[in-house]
């Protein structure tokens, strides 16, 4: 028997815009209490992914988040997984590449958000993954 990512997968998506300022992120971060979040235009696809990790590279550079834009950080193309697809199997892919959160979606359509604590929090929870 196979479990969906939908299962764990978090429904309430906070979603950053492209041309949101880099400074309004970290608002939405920090008033949301979110380490990463899905950066899309308007209502349309996610295109990308902003994470207190990128954050703390932007500082690092000393850039300005008043004037940079999240499309200018965001990582594009984030792991896109479909809401049916295997625990797993998406768990699996997180590993292969390296990420710790993976976007959510069906039909195209944005579902939801899953992150690498969800699995720690399942697991913790069942004290077995799935």
């Amino acid at each position: 028997m196979t479990t969906s990512i939908a299962s764990i997968m978090r429904r309430d998506v906070h979603c950053a815009d492209i041309d949101d300022t880099v400074a309004a992120v970290e608002r939405l971060l920090e008033d949301h209490r979110l380490s990463w979040v899905p950066v899309r235009e308007r209502t349309g696809p996610v295109i990308g992914v902003i994470s207190t990790t990128d954050l703390l590279h932007f500082h690092a550079q000393s850039r300005d988040a008043l004037k940079e834009r999240a499309w200018q950080l965001c990582t594009y193309k984030p792991i896109s997984v479909d809401a049916q697809a295997d625990l797993r199997e998406v768990a699996a892919l997180m590993v292969k590449h390296r990420v710790h959160h993976a976007v959510v979606t069906a039909n195209g359509a944005l579902q939801g958000v899953v992150s690498a604590l969800d699995f720690v929090e399942r697991f913790a929870q069942s004290g077995q993954p799935s």
